[in-house]
């Protein structure tokens, strides 16, 4: 078996407790997690992490503004702990912020809690540092803040831009971040596709060159790709607002700091006229 194949065995089962979660157990689930992130560990690092740095000549698609959607942000917050906690952490956020996003801290205690009892607690995961680096070379990266350090867009176009490529260790690779070593964790939603290239010569240089043309369709994904570019923007809106659950607060906060400052520099204004009036 190798471990493209071994990764979609995994998949499938992480799908299976997805979508069944209620009949079973906490601890099973737990441990359907630990086992996804021991192997995934085996083939390859996390979000971010690549062998080549980012293609730059990559235009980046504009991700959809859902960060008001309730809605969109609960069903990105449910992307997030089934697919990215397994091997990325989140210290920085506690699952009991959820219910700020409406979710009732009893679906949260039995629908998301999948690496820790209490609610309370930050969103960590079983792998130890130690650990990540002896298998990844360096440790997944967190994801608290990760929308702000790349961007909405990047990860948007990111999460939309993997294809079948036998020659990785994974099976995957992306457009965006040629090389990475992060697998296509979403690809039972988009379902499995390659890339197409073409050559062309270079006009400057003269070289010969391999040209991304599209991409070509081999399997379904459970989603359309009208559907799982939906999804993806629900897991970006989620993502950004777990950059910053207080941004809301803060920019209705700077109005009034703005409007407070606006008044007092008026009596300040009027003060100074009336200390200098008869100076002048």
């Amino acid at each position: 078996m190798t471990m493209a194949s071994l990764f979609s065995t995994l998949a499938r089962a992480g799908g299976l407790s997805r979508n069944r979660s209620f009949g079973l157990s906490r601890g099973v689930r737990r441990g359907v997690a630990a086992l996804a992130m021991a192997c995934g560990a085996m083939v390859g690092t996390g979000l971010g992490v690549g062998t080549v740095s980012a293609q730059e000549n990559i235009p980046l698609d504009r991700a959809p503004d859902n960060g008001e959607n309730l809605a969109s942000l609960q069903h990105g917050a449910q992307l997030f702990v089934n697919y990215c906690l397994n091997c990325h952490s989140a210290s920085l956020m506690r699952y009991s912020r959820l219910q700020d996003l409406g979710i009732p801290q009893k679906q949260i205690e039995d629908n998301l809690l999948f690496t820790t009892d209490k609610v309370g607690n930050t969103m960590s995961i079983a792998m130890r540092p130690d650990d990540a680096k002896a298998w990844f070379g360096v440790a997944p990266p967190d994801l608290s803040v990760e929308a702000r350090a790349k961007g909405r867009d990047w990860l948007y176009t990111y999460l939309r831009s993997f294809y079948r490529d036998d020659t990785r260790p994974t099976g995957w690779n992306n457009m965006v971040f040629e090389n990475v070593s992060m697998p296509h964790v979403l690809w039972e939603l988009q379902g499995v596709r390659t890339a197409k290239f073409e050559d062309t010569v270079d006009e400057e240089s003269g070289e010969k060159v391999r040209r991304f043309v599209g991409y070509q369709q081999v399997t379904r994904g459970k989603l359309s790709p009208v559907d799982y570019d939906s999804a993806v923007a629900d897991l970006v809106a989620y993502l950004g607002w777990m950059s910053e659950p207080e941004q809301k607060t803060r920019k209705q906060l700077g109005v009034w700091v703005l409007l407070f400052l606006g008044v007092l520099s008026f009596f300040a204004w009027r003060l100074n006229a009336a200390y200098w009036k008869d100076i002048k």
